[in-house]
């Protein structure tokens, strides 16, 4: 190699590299420093803090930094923004590898345009081929009107990579500012979404629209907002008071995931004993069956240290879906709530229930459930709202699910909820149960109004059949319960169960897909 001169200018000195050197500060400022300010005084951060924050230190890297739109109509082939509304790249969260985009509110309203989208659509190839989480902080006006349909196919090629890297990566959105007509779909396609208080808005059609259409007086956070979201629609599955906190989720939620669904779980080391006894869990199920207890509390005190990331922890409250670990390895936990509509399953429920067992089961995470539901919800509005329907998705869900399927019976498992709770029939690998388990079609006052009608001593008729059906001793003898355990045993026996099945495979036939309840 031939030696460099002594009197060679250094290239950064060279015209074309100072070009591009202000081309890239021109693109970090984004819409400009006003914009900017602009952002800051609604208490947002801009596209480029925000992934500051989401990412380790000085682990982003930027792709198409130097992006422009092409469109000429309209004025706008005279306001030419480097970057065109959206940062793209990659770092690491926690040191593991994850793809982001960030909209830029303070560049065109963070507008989809042609470029836009190719940029994400990009991003997101690359993640796929990567095998790694991508993550969406929406920030946008919605379609740049200028550009027409070139904007409304770019939204249509971000939807369809959305399908396609569906079960093969995490992806995760956040939404952290408007997210109206279209590009709703995008967070609605990923696998969960979080918003923020009072700054984040999601809908189809926005509050004039339906003023016009409905005569409906509505505002954006009652129609759009966190609040609406998290406990009405299900459509958000956390909300958060602040950006810093919403990224600091994010950021927690991608710790319990796999990158993809050819990577091993993330196991980290774990300080908590995995044969450590629960004594509190021999008191907690109350004597008088009819008395509510918070089944949280239970799953607290079997998972490490007693942290549940909890999905959709505001919406249908009488399950309850999270993640958490066992041993330093990250499980998925569905439960019944007792405290809330005594447990029951209801459309909403069993549609949250569905949709998680779903995702663990795409990315391999083993599945811990907690029993005591006295049935599906009774009533006109939930038989005409399709509870048929929309319960058989969660049998479904478990019935498809081949990831190690475990089953604790704390208390009630009556009619078809049993059947549906991840039941041995649906081919659940260890099914537990505590003493307190009553395992029938239904229970004891019922059964007897049925069976004996007209007596006039239901009193004892009602002993007898709690003799007979409320404890687990029928559903063992026939196989359908693998052991009977003292409630304190129960994170020692989950944690040895889940070492054995750390192998577990099942072959299903070849099939394009199933169809599901939908």
């Amino acid at each position: 190699m031939a030696p460099i001169p002594d009197d060679l200018p250094p290239y950064a000195s060279n015209p074309k590299w100072e070009q591009v050197e202000a081309a890239k500060a021109a693109a970090q400022l984004g819409g400009g420093p006003q914009r900017i300010a602009k952002q800051h005084e609604k208490g947002k951060l801009t596209a480029r803090e925000r992934l500051q924050v989401l990412f380790d230190p000085g682990s982003f890297r930027e792709a198409g930094a130097l992006v422009q739109h092409r469109c000429n109509d309209f004025g706008m082939e005279k306001q030419q923004i480097y970057g065109d509304g959206v940062v793209t790249g990659s770092g690491t969260v926690y040191g593991r590898p994850v793809f982001a985009f960030s909209q830029d509110f303070t560049v065109f309203g963070g507008s989809l345009s042609e470029s836009h989208a190719a940029k994400i659509c990009r991003l997101m190839d690359r993640a796929v081929a990567a095998g790694a989480p991508v993550v969406g902080l929406n920030d946008s006006g919605g379609a740049r009107i200028q550009e027409g349909v070139m904007s409304l196919a770019g939204y249509a090629e971000v939807f369809q990579r959305n399908v396609d890297a569906s079960g093969v990566i995490p992806q995760l959105s956040l939404v952290m500012g408007p997210c109206a007509g279209g590009a709703v779909y995008s967070p609605a396609l990923t696998d969960f979404t979080f918003m923020v208080r009072h700054s984040s808005y999601m809908f189809l059609t926005g509050p004039d629209v339906v003023r016009s259409v409905t005569r409906e007086e509505v505002t954006q956070e009652e129609l759009g907002g966190a609040g609406t979201h998290t406990t009405k629609s299900g459509v958000a599955h956390g909300a958060f008071d602040n950006e810093l906190d919403a990224l600091a989720g994010m950021r927690e939620l991608l710790s319990y995931l796999p990158l993809s669904n050819r990577d091993p779980l993330p196991r980290i080391p774990c300080s908590d004993p995995p044969d450590r006894l629960c004594p509190f869990l021999d008191y907690v199920v109350p004597a008088n069956e009819l008395q509510a207890y918070d089944m949280l509390g239970v799953i607290q005190q079997v998972v490490d240290d007693g942290q549940v990331f909890e999905i959709s922890k505001d919406y249908a409250k009488n399950i309850i879906t999270g993640f958490a670990r066992l041993n330093g390895r990250t499980v998925g936990v569905v439960a019944n709530q007792p405290a809330v509509l005594a447990g029951c399953l209801d459309i909403d429920a069993s549609v949250k229930g569905a949709r998680f067992v779903r995702f663990c089961d795409s990315f391999n995470i083993p599945l811990i459930t907690f029993v005591d539901v006295p049935g599906f919800l009774p009533g006109t509005a939930q038989e005409y709202g399709g509870i048929i329907r929309h319960g058989a998705k969660l049998l479904y869900a478990y019935a498809e699910a081949t990831v190690p399927k475990l089953t604790v019976i704390t208390r009630k498992a009556y009619g078809g909820a049993y059947d549906v709770m991840s039941s041995k029939h649906l081919r659940a690998d260890v099914n537990l149960c505590w003493p307190t388990g009553q395992i029938a079609v239904m229970g004891s006052k019922g059964a007897v109004e049925i069976l004996f009608r007209g007596d006039p001593d239901q009193k004892a008729r009602e002993a007898e059949y709690e003799a007979a059906f409320n404890n687990p001793f029928q559903a063992a003898k026939v196989g359908y319960i693998d052991d009977v355990i003292l409630p304190r045993m129960t994170r020692k026996r989950l944690c040895a169960e889940m070492e054995t099945l750390g192998t577990k495979e099942v072959w299903r036939p070849d099939r394009k897909h199933g169809n599901m309840p939908l």
